[in-house]
């Protein structure tokens, strides 16, 4: 692909960079919970990596991604096969699967929160979805992270509130396992780009957003952060990236995912 876009908004850059999650995966199932990781996994899968599989998030297994919200009459999704509840646990059992979510928590292990917030676990402050499958399918596939707002209340100073997923924390792992069995692949967020590239599998900064410094980085993560001597800036996406993305969200959801929405390159913007 080629022909960098100007004037892309901060959402259509996150999808762009999202999408790398799947690049190299191959056929794999991918998840993407959300809006933006949902786009992004339907980018990838139209581009860089058509051996990427996809559902309709009910009982079929589709050749080409669904867009999103409500479609025409004529619509007519692209069956390839059944693939009911049971089929989703084989993919996930065997590792051949690639989830990417929006975590409320996210602490320097990579250890999530998708439960509760403040107090204790019997009586929180605030209860959210809960842990669900999420302890599983953290030890047995990949997984990235999507985060619309990077800040020291989601990269917490210490373990998250509570412990939803595996991260690369030695002490929770489960018997029999290795960090080396842990798989957090990406970190997108509105600032950066992370991975756990770093020493002892510690967070790294990938690549900086266009206007976005390393200090707002620092100032906005509750832990230190691994940080290269030159970070990059993330990839613009392409007219083409861009034309795939507007067809795969006819009706802009994308542009309510992030505050405000702000242009993707914020250089000089004063952000």
């Amino acid at each position: 692909m080629s022909n960098t876009a100007t004037g892309y908004t901060l959402a259509e850059l996150c999808i762009a960079a999202a999408a790398e999650a799947f690049r190299h995966d191959g056929e794999v199932l991918a998840t993407g919970i959300g809006v933006i990781p949902r786009l992004a996994a339907s980018l990838a899968m139209k581009t860089f990596n058509q051996d990427l599989m996809m559902t309709d998030s009910e009982a079929f297994l589709l050749s080409e991604p669904n867009p999103l919200g409500a479609r025409g009459a004529d619509f007519v999704q692209a069956n390839e096969t059944w693939m009911g509840f049971s089929r989703i646990f084989d993919n996930v059992w065997s590792g051949r699967r690639h989830a990417m979510l929006g975590p409320t928590q996210i602490d320097r292990f990579g250890q999530s929160n998708t439960s509760a917030l403040g107090g204790t676990y019997q009586q929180p402050k605030v209860m959210m979805l809960g842990a669900r499958g999420f302890p599983g399918n953290s030890i047995s596939h990949p997984n990235s992270f999507f985060v619309p707002g990077h800040n020291p209340k989601v990269f917490v100073e210490g373990e998250c509130d509570f412990v939803s997923s595996i991260g690369y924390n030695p002490a929770r792992l489960p018997k029999g396992h290795k960090l080396d069995d842990v798989d957090i692949r990406l970190i997108v967020t509105d600032l950066c780009v992370m991975d756990f590239g770093g020493a002892d599998h510690r967070m790294r900064l990938v690549s900086l957003h266009p206007g976005i410094s390393v200090d707002q980085v620092r100032e906005n993560t509750g832990f230190e952060l691994e940080i290269p001597a030159a970070v990059p800036v993330t990839t613009a996406p392409t007219v083409e990236q861009l034309a795939i993305i507007a067809a795969m969200d006819p009706h802009n959801q994308r542009a309510h995912q992030i505050k405000d929405n702000p242009p993707g390159d914020r250089t000089g913007a004063g952000s």
